[in-house]
């Protein structure tokens, strides 16, 4: 019964002691008649431990209170990983975007040395070994045996708190061993990189814990991540003298071509003026332009007989180019040119086709009161052989053919950088909807051109197959060239756009638009092999902010509100390795003071390149609409060379459609140099 007693009441007395804080808890006794094992109270830590001594009503509120300031830290935790994880996408983009280098997505610190060591001259190999270029070629490393048993004495030694010792005879870990200690090498911080405060960090999905987890597990095996050893300095360094040595870092720099002036070669191929051209020229190259674009128009080069092709004035006009040393892109112009503001110059098709249009108008595209579009050819007859036997993507490879044999000598001298496909109405992948010889005038939404013969056939089939016949028909609520979204029933507001016949109708048109482009690139790419194939892309902006986007559906591209009307166009374009030049417009254009339009060229221009970029498709520019001041130069830079891009990425090139000559002369040299140094980089303002 006293045994039990001083039991009792020696728990009794550690119990109490328990919740002293200045008190260590009391070993075991060394006897005890208990028969149950002794338990030791748990020792209150913490806010537990500091508010013991209050009164009981406060004893039952302290884990209350401790919970809460557990909430805060670890919100506080996540404030630092977010801010850490800020910092490192922030040097990842960096990098991307201002050294121009191919980090992966989820890049740890073992990328970006290897990165920085191959832009330092460095050969990294796959296992890590890294060498001088100029150097003999590292020692084969010792057998797997050795490697193991090292890495068995660092473990064994980590596990007793030494410093490993390394003996790896590979150049990387000898050089490392006598430029640095193995204490410094996990001691040390990583390199410090240099960056651009004005990047945002756009996406907090680093791999700063990755990262860690990656330093934390080489630290005691390797010295590459010290700043202190050789390799790592002098990677950084060289790096930094190498990407600054004309002050601005690789990937800053867009090449920029400019379009010259369409009537240098007249009807019969010839070149009007020679002298002037090279005038052109030497001032273009003054300005440090890097190249120029050259219309190869077909109604031109083959005008009178089929298959019989001139291309003398091409040819005297490009070895004036060559002489000059500047890069030229070609575009295969399978359209008309001509307008009001044309200057009087005028380009048509092929004579030989407007013969046979004559008798057969339907190779034209018709719009629903059946007026024809000479523009171009209609995408109905790709597959049709009325063209004097030939169908019209036939007609398109010949020609591209043809000039590929003609100035072989110039590709092989790598003169030509790119080739240009024109694939509809002024050049771009777009039908003929808003016409101003059919009367059209902005902000109208335009109208379809699907009534010739051929694309009827094509919806009659489509709906055939659907199980729905009556529906092969255009709708006949869309209204007019000039008509405004809510004036029809087709693109209004849970208009026609919408129902099941509108959804049908709208992706038959825009998938006509996409074979079109996948049949002649299909044969662009064979005529020019390993040449950069570039297609244009327009920019229709208008009516961008209501739900239907009436004036993108009449030009082929099915992008309402709710749905991405490019993303079948740009699979395409990404299976053919093709660069989609996009036209940049709104920033000069005279119609932004209209309000009723309801346009938004930013949303379209972000829509569009952000798209392409996703899907790793090569992304080019080209203006809409002549500059000629310096905020339009300026916006058309932050559009190219976008600052808060997470992947930094910027356009291939830059095409500059130039203003009048007389605007030129007086004007714009000034400002278009400024330009070209902003997209150069050699100037960050």
């Amino acid at each position: 019964m006293n045994s039990n007693a001083n039991t009792m009441n020696h728990c009794f007395t550690a119990g109490a002691q328990d919740l002293d804080p200045q008190q260590s808890p009391p070993p075991p006794p060394a006897t005890t008649t208990s028969t149950e094992p002794y338990q030791p109270q748990r020792r209150l830590r913490g806010f537990a431990a500091t508010n013991s001594n209050s009164n009981s009503t406060a004893t039952t509120t302290t884990p209350i209170k401790s919970r809460k300031e557990r909430e805060k830290e670890k919100e506080r935790t996540k404030l630092r990983e977010r801010h850490r994880r800020a910092i490192t996408s922030r040097m990842l983009a960096g990098l991307r975007q201002y050294g121009n280098f191919p980090l992966p997505a989820r890049a740890d610190m073992n990328d970006v040395i290897a990165a920085l060591a191959r832009e330092a001259g460095w050969t990294v190999e796959p296992d890590g070994t890294a060498y001088r270029q100029t150097s003999p070629a590292p020692v084969q490393p010792p057998p797997i045996s050795h490697f193991n048993s090292i890495q068995q004495n660092i473990s064994n030694a980590s596990n007793v708190g030494a410093n490993p010792v390394l003996s790896v005879e590979s150049p990387l870990y000898s050089n490392a061993m006598r430029n640095c200690s193995v204490r410094s090498s996990v001691d040390c911080q990583p390199s410090t990189l240099r960056v651009d405060e004005n990047l945002s960090p756009a996406s907090l999905d680093s791999v700063v814990a990755e990262r860690d987890a990656k330093l934390d597990k080489y630290s005691s095996v390797s010295a590459i991540d010290s700043p202190e050893c050789l390799e790592a300095g002098q990677l950084v360094q060289d790096v930094h003298c190498r990407e600054h040595a004309n002050g601005l870092p690789k990937a800053s720099y867009i090449p920029v071509y400019v379009r010259l002036a369409t009537g240098l070669i007249n009807n019969f191929c010839q070149l009007m003026d020679p002298e002037g051209v090279k005038e052109e020229l030497q001032h273009l190259r003054s300005l440090n332009v890097d190249g120029v674009v050259v219309d190869c128009w077909w109604g031109i080069v083959e005008a009178w007989t089929p298959k019989k092709y001139e291309w003398a004035g091409y040819r005297e006009m490009f070895n004036i180019i060559r002489e000059f040393g500047m890069k030229l892109q070609v575009v295969m112009a399978f359209h008309e040119y001509g307008g009001p503001d044309t200057g009087g110059i005028f380009i048509s098709l092929p004579q030989w086709v407007l013969e046979i249009g004559k008798s057969n108008q339907d190779i034209f595209f018709t719009d629903r009161e059946g007026r024809r579009n000479t523009e171009c050819l209609s995408w109905g007859i790709d597959k049709e052989r009325v063209l004097k036997g030939r169908t019209g993507i036939e007609i398109y490879f010949d020609f591209m053919r043809s000039f590929r044999t003609e100035f072989d000598d110039l590709f092989t001298e790598g003169l030509i950088s790119a080739v240009e496909v024109g694939l509809g109405a002024s050049g771009e992948l777009k039908y003929p909807s808003f016409s101003e010889r059919m009367g059209w005038r902005y902000p109208g939404i335009g109208e379809f051109q699907c009534y010739d013969k051929y694309l009827l056939q094509n919806l009659q089939k489509a709906a055939k197959l659907r199980g729905h016949s009556f529906w092969a028909r255009g709708p006949d609520n869309a209204g007019y060239y000039n008509s405004k979204p809510h004036e029809t029933g087709f693109f209004c507001d849970r208009g026609d756009y919408d129902s099941y016949y509108g959804r049908f109708f709208l992706h038959w048109y825009t998938q006509v638009l996409i074979d079109h482009a996948e049949n002649v690139l299909s044969l662009a790419s064979l005529a020019f092999e390993d040449i950069q194939i570039v297609v244009k892309i327009p920019a229709v902006y208008w009516w961008y902010k209501t739900t239907s986007h009436a004036a993108e559906l009449t030009a082929g591209y099915y992008n309402p509100s709710n749905q991405d009307g490019y993303a079948l166009l740009l699979e395409v374009l990404k299976k053919h390795a093709v660069t989609m030049k996009f036209v940049i417009a709104g920033f000069q254009a005279p119609y932004q003071e209209i309000d009723e339009a309801l346009s938004d060229p930013e949303g379209l221009n972000w829509q569009v390149l952000n798209s392409g970029w996703d899907r790793g498709v090569s992304v080019a520019g080209q203006n809409a609409q002549p500059c000629y001041n310096r905020e339009g130069f300026t916006r058309l830079v932050e559009t190219a060379k976008p600052r808060d891009h997470p992947d930094g990425r910027h356009f291939s090139f830059f095409v500059f459609q130039q203003p009048s000559p007389l605007i030129q002369r007086t004007i714009c040299f000034s400002e278009l140099d400024y330009f070209i140094k902003r997209m150069h980089g050699e100037i960050s303002n």
